[in-house]
């Protein structure tokens, strides 16, 4: 059986005939040089669109020096955090003209870790991208890429490198105060697993101040972030009529917290407050709706890829960020019982 060929793809002399340019003139555009008069430059690109026509990436790599490909590095997809930072990653990096190549870590073991690294070396990208925190990468004597630009998502400072993150100390602090405004005695926790940094920043801001406030420090829970962890932690604080206040660590682990209550029949918000951290999407949607901590991973995942960019760029490095949480009220705290 005789099949016609395809069609054939649409070249840069098709573009430069079709916009009335130089070859040249196409190929600037293409790799988005600003030496161009802006109306020609959107004939081309209009010209491009209509065509079909997308610039070789490989000839395009050995005329600029750049793949426009960003390496990401992130330890589990499954947590809510790392899905909304990795989304917004992909978005800053597509708007910038790049795309993103994943190596997923599946575990927090240093052979996961150094397998990713080396990974990494045979993939073509321009900079790379860190959701692993950076004392996991210290104790698995990992070497960074010293010809790759590097941004790093964890604010624990053990790195050179620049990195970015949400303020967890504020969000913890401004989670601890609200409760302790309503008139509660002290806060209770659950907190999330020890081997994350986010974790254990979030308990010693609680700690801290209650400290400061004078209140007792109660002996936290433990969970792992999961739904079922706080649950588990729920089943003993909703037996306890002392508790009437609880920072979860998330909102997974919070709304655990709001199951165990009901099934107890422990109210809240009239006999139990609880307040999570993350303001993911369906907090609001808990019942009642859940006061919680919101973290903007859209400003962090943005900012970055900006980063990342200057850094590619040889820009002068900026001051590290850290993104400002705040404290959203909803249905799930109110005034300490007898108040």
């Amino acid at each position: 059986m005789i099949t016609e060929p395809s069609a054939r793809k649409a070249s840069a002399a098709d573009v430069a005939r079709a916009a009335g340019v130089s070859m040249q003139t196409v190929s600037r555009v293409a790799r988005g040089l600003d030496n161009v008069q802006p109306a020609t430059a959107t004939r081309v690109r209009e010209a491009m669109a209509e065509l079909g026509y997308s610039p070789n990436r490989a000839a395009r790599a050995l005329r600029s020096g750049r793949f426009h490909t960003i390496g990401v590095i992130m330890f589990t997809l499954s947590s809510y955090g790392n899905a909304k930072f990795l989304e917004a990653i992909a978005e800053a990096a597509s708007d910038a003209g790049y795309t993103i190549t994943l190596l997923p870590v599946s575990h927090r073991t240093q052979g996961d870790v150094t397998g990713a690294f080396a990974r990494l070396s045979e993939q073509a990208v321009d900079g790379i991208v860190i959701v692993i925190e950076a004392d996991l990468l210290s104790e698995s004597n990992v070497e960074l890429p010293a010809d790759l630009p590097v941004v790093i998502i964890d604010s624990s400072r053990q790195s050179e490198r620049p990195f970015i993150d949400t303020d967890q100390a504020l969000g913890a602090r401004l989670a601890t105060e609200h409760l302790l405004d309503l008139g509660h005695e002290t806060v209770w926790h659950v907190a999330g697993p020890s081997g994350y940094y986010a974790a254990r920043r979030r308990e010693a801001a609680w700690r801290e101040t209650l400290e400061a406030h004078g209140r007792v420090v109660p002996e936290p829970f433990r969970g792992d972030w999961s739904t079922e962890s706080g649950y588990a932690a729920g089943r003993e604080i909703a037996r306890r009529a002392d508790i009437t206040a609880v920072f979860a660590g998330n909102d997974g682990m919070a709304l655990g917290v709001l199951r165990a209550a009901h099934e107890a029949g422990r109210a809240v918000p009239a006999s139990l407050s609880v307040v999570g951290f993350d303001d993911m999407t369906e907090a609001e949607s808990f019942w009642p709706p859940l006061t919680t901590i919101r973290q903007s991973f859209d400003s962090v995942g943005r900012s970055a890829i900006a980063l990342l960019l200057g850094e590619i760029a040889h820009a002068p490095r900026p001051e590290d960020v850290i993104v400002p949480t705040e404290l959203v009220v909803r249905g799930s705290t109110a005034e300490a019982p007898g108040r």
